[in-house]
């Protein structure tokens, strides 16, 4: 039923405020958490994440899971086992939204536009934050705009996100001027000025102009806080169509394609697997997970495979 309210005469190429408001049901069903808590919350839900801006606890025995950055050397050289450290989480942990509406993100073959996809989970990671009583931050930028927002508390945090989103000229391109390229390092860097320690941020991107600068900086902020890569693309882009010439349309532009070239299959193919390959070895890094959207998938199933339903 929550999914379904979703999907009631949507847009497949752009959003509207009331369709992300449609998506605080979804979004408040969904619990930022996992069932392996590692760290204790005092506020209002159980939680596993942590940073700097956290309160030690106790100390015990490793288990197979706990997070490397947790793990007290002082009492695993005086006893010559692995300890890790248990939090108490501060109040209010701040939730912060990273959102690309970049040219790239508004394409698709099926589906929705990637950046719908991304709008729509943005939405229900926002919802979700709200109703457990975290603060709510985040960066919505495309060539058009780039706007931050300081974490906040309450409803008005999620609206005023969402507003941004809803009206950033990206939907709009052929009523806009563009005010040139705003890259994902630059984002991202301002990104590192936002989050404080102890944060859980999550990025919405196509990661396809990802570079090592980039994954500095997602390094860096995994150090002090849990990051989610929501990686969202479309199916056409891991592997071609079949061998054809096929014509295409974006925006007002008209273009053909020939996709009988077996070489270029394979090139086409292996750039999107190295895209892929950089995002897992990323995820390899403490604190960062990968989860994957297709412009075929609905974010609410794909979030609540990484995170449970309330």
């Amino acid at each position: 039923m929550r999914a379904a309210a979703l999907n009631a005469e949507r847009s497949p190429v752009s959003v509207e405020l009331r369709d992300l408001i449609r998506a605080k049901p979804a979004g408040e069903s969904i619990g930022l958490t996992t069932p392996r808590v590692r760290a204790f919350a005092s506020g209002g839900h159980l939680s596993p994440f942590k940073g700097r801006g956290v309160e030690y606890d106790e100390s015990r025995p490793y288990q197979e899971g706990d997070d490397l950055r947790t793990m007290d050397w002082r009492v695993t050289a005086r006893t010559g086992k692995p300890y890790t450290k248990v939090f108490r989480e501060e109040r209010n942990r701040p939730v912060i939204i990273w959102l690309d509406l970049r040219r790239p993100m508004h394409f698709a073959t099926r589906g929705a536009y990637k950046a719908v996809r991304a709008a729509d989970a943005a939405a229900m990671v926002a919802w979700s934050a709200v109703a457990n009583g975290d603060q709510l931050g985040g960066l919505v930028f495309s060539e058009y705009e780039h706007h931050e927002l300081r974490p906040r508390l309450g409803h008005r945090a999620a609206l005023r996100l969402l507003q941004l989103i809803a009206e950033n000229p990206c939907w709009r391109p052929a009523r806009a001027e563009a005010a040139g390229e705003n890259d994902t390092e630059r984002s991202l860097l301002r990104l590192t000025r936002v989050a404080r320690p102890g944060s859980m941020m999550f990025l919405f991107s196509d990661f396809r102009s990802f570079g090592a600068d980039d994954e500095k900086y997602v390094r860096q902020l995994a150090s002090h806080g849990d990051l989610f890569l929501i990686h969202v693309y479309d199916p056409v882009e891991a592997e071609l169509p079949p061998p054809g010439r096929y014509r295409i349309r974006k925006d007002r532009r008209a273009f053909a394609i020939e996709t009988s070239d077996p070489a270029a299959r394979v090139r086409y193919r292996d750039r999107f697997a190295a895209r892929v390959a950089r995002l897992r070895t990323l995820a390899r890094v403490p604190g960062v997970e990968v989860l994957d959207c297709a412009t075929t998938d609905k974010p609410f199933e794909v979030l609540t495979k990484r995170f449970a339903p309330i």
